[in-house]
Formats: structure tokens, sequence, C-alpha cells
């Protein structure tokens, strides 16, 4: 009973080990400029920077308290799993994993439904969403119901695992974990992604002849170039890579072609076309599976010290689809955690990747205008609190980003 309790902090310090560690194998070993300072007066109006601080402050309060929701709501139901509910599947315990999945995702999406309709509420009042009730809710439901697939599917994988192997189950999970980290990134981008947006690839034209000519000058295999109905949804500018194999793409959002000049729009791609250049798809994959052992060990002395009144670390016993509670709560702090770590590569291959778009369009110019022009679509703060941007931050702060612009200047 006590032994996921005794592991755990060996767990700890492994998970800890492994993520420094590949984040270390794994961080970009040149190509990275060390941004100039900047002060971000000087980039932006005391207007826009009132507007974005009393619009994103609330909307990071309103996130933060989405995530302590869903950790109380895992926390309860651990504490006391609906054993009534799902005593009926008994006799069919992998059933039983299959609804107790699907039913802790949809209700986390019930529990989290108010503080994110007042974060949509609050983008739409400042012109940044242009969803209305009725299309936002059939997005979320699309979401919700996607996701109840997913963790039905790992509730069954999950329950599976622990009947099997229940002191070693994290050894097959790791794999699990791995492949399902490949599979998504295969097949998101055609199977997912379009039951959300209208995917265009792009015909000849004068964008289309820009796109090859910077992916050749940048000895880049691109793949297909689409374009994204983006605007349905947002007025946020942005473009992103996805995609293995063949479903390799490069994704613009049609706000981006429309609004922003061709300079600004180059400098996208140019950056887009780093993350090709350097494999930065295939880099994160390759993290995910060197930390994903230690990961998955961690879930387990979370899920056995949470759940170990529905057996879960005992031999002897075989746990039902009432010791999913346990597993979702520990799976969602180890990934919270894990998200944190991976951030760390992430801002620096990001940078990585501004640097790149320097030097395949040589105008410094044009990325200082472009993220003044970023920050101000998207009511992006330049200049976050630290913390934050340590915990949650994916990519250099818009200032960062302006101050390498400003350094290549600089250095030329």
């Amino acid at each position: 009973m006590k032994a996921g309790r005794s592991r755990l902090p060996l767990a700890i310090l492994a998970a800890v080990a492994a993520a420094a560690a590949a984040t270390f194998l794994l961080r970009p070993r040149g190509g990275i400029i060390d941004p100039a300072a900047v002060d971000v007066e000087a980039y932006f109006s005391p207007a826009q920077i009132e507007r974005t601080a009393d619009f994103r402050e609330t909307q990071r309060v309103l996130g933060l308290a989405g995530i302590a929701v869903s950790g109380v709501t895992l926390g309860l139901l651990a504490w006391r799993p609906p054993r009534r509910l799902l005593a009926r599947f008994a006799r069919r315990p992998l059933l039983g994993g299959a609804a107790a999945g699907a039913g802790i995702s949809l209700l986390l999406v019930v529990v989290g439904l108010p503080l994110a309709a007042w974060r949509h509420d609050r983008a739409f009042d400042v012109g940044l969403s242009t969803q209305t009730w009725g299309p936002w809710l059939e997005d979320v439901a699309k979401s919700a119901g996607i996701g109840a697939v997913i963790a039905g599917v790992g509730g069954v994988a999950a329950l599976a695992l622990v009947r099997r192997f229940p002191r070693r189950w994290w050894i097959p999970g790791s794999g699990i974990v791995v492949a399902f980290g490949v599979v998504t990134l295969w097949l998101w981008p055609v199977l997912i992604d379009p039951l959300f947006n209208d995917f265009q690839p792009l015909r000849e034209g004068r964008l289309r002849s820009q796109v090859l000519a910077l992916a050749r000058k940048a000895d880049v295999k691109v793949g297909e170039v689409y374009r994204v109905d983006a605007s349905r949804r947002t007025t946020a500018v942005n473009a992103y890579v996805n995609g293995i194999g063949p479903t390799k793409r490069v994704v613009l959002y049609d706000n981006l072609i429309e609004g922003l000049p061709p300079d600004q729009v180059r400098q996208v791609v140019a950056h887009e076309l780093g993350h090709q250049k350097h494999r930065d798809l295939y880099r994160g994959l390759l993290w995910l599976a060197l930390v994903a052992p230690a990961g998955v060990y961690l879930v387990q002395c979370l899920a056995e010290t949470f759940g170990r009144r529905e057996g879960l670390g005992d031999p002897a016993r075989k746990p039902g689809p009432a010791a999913l509670p346990a597993i979702a709560l520990a799976v969602s702090i180890v990934s919270l955690v894990f998200g944190s770590a991976s951030n760390v590569l992430s801002r620096q291959v990001e940078a990585r990747a501004d640097a790149f778009s320097l030097e395949l369009t040589r105008d410094p110019a044009a990325i200082i205008a472009l993220q003044r022009e970023l920050a101000e679509r998207n009511i992006s703060d330049p200049d976050p609190p630290a913390l934050l941007q340590a915990l949650f931050g994916t990519h250099p702060t818009t200032v960062e980003r302006i101050g390498i612009g400003e350094a290549w200047a600089r250095s030329r």
C-alpha cells in the first residue's frame, strides 16, 4: 500500500533529471542571437500598454482559475470516486474504463465552461474573437467530443495496463505515450484540424511563389502550404508548421495573408521555414521520448498515492474504473509540470527560428515591425510577468524578439 509513496521522492528526482537532461541535450547548439535590451515604451504607446494590461491580466486570472477548478475537480473525484455509478461495470471493467475516461473528460469541460465562456466574452468584446455564442459553443462541443473519445481510449489503456502490470505499468505506458505523440502529430492535421477550419492549398500566385523561393533559398522541403480560414474565429494573426511525412505542411492564417504587408508575411514564412530546416517537430518528439519513462513512472507513483484505496499498487487486487480519477489527477499534475519544462526548450527553438528568419531575409526592420503588429493585433503582453513567462511561455517575449532584431541590425 505504501509502495507508491515510498518511491515518490525517487520518481520526482528521476523526472527532474530526465527533463533537464533532455532539454540540455536537445537545445540548439548555435544560431541563437542574444537580444538587445529593449524599453517596451519605446515601441508601444501608453494607451497600447494599458489596453493590453486591462485585457490580459484578467484573462490570466481566469486561465489560472480554470487550471485550479480542473485540479480540484479531479482531486475530489480521486478522493471520493462515484463507486455506485461505476459498480455496474464490475463485470466489464474495461468498458467501465472507457466510460469513466470519457465521463471525466466531459465533466472537466462542464465545470470549466463558465470560466471559458467569460474568457471568450471578454475576447469578443475587445474584438479579438469573431465568434458569436452559437459558433463558439459548436466548437466547444466538437472539442469536448474529441476529448471524450481520446479520454475513453486512454481509460481503457490505463486500466488494462494497471491490471496486467500492477507494479510496472509505467514501462509499457511510456511507450504508449510516445506512440500517441507520433500518431497525433501525423494524423491530427488531416483528421482533426479540418473539423474546425477550412484548409485550402495555396495555388499559383505571388505569395506561393515567394514561399517556394524562400524555401529554395533556405534549402528546405516545405511540403504543402495551406491557407486556413482563421478569421471565422479570431482577428489574431499566426502561422505554424505541423504534420510529419506526407502530412507535413506550413499553415498561414488568412488574417496574416490579407492583413500584413508582404515584408512581414515573408518574415513569418521564413520563421516557419526555420522550424522545418532544423526539424523542430522531430526534436519535440525526441524530447517526449526521452522524458516519457520518468514522467510515466512519476504518474504511477502519484496515482498509487492518490488511489491506494482503489487497489493501485497492490498486486493482489485488480483495480476497477474507480481508480481512473486518481490516474487522471496524476497525469494532469505531471503534464502541467512537464509542459513548463518543455517550454524552456520551446523558447530556445523559437528564438533560433527568429534568428534564422533574419539570416534568410536580412530585414530586421520587418521583423521588428512584425512583432509590434502581432502584439497589437493579438492584444499580447509585450513584457509579461517573469514567473508566468517561465511557466507558460512557449516563445520569447515580444520585447525579446524585438531585441533579437535590434541585435542583428547592430551587429551588421
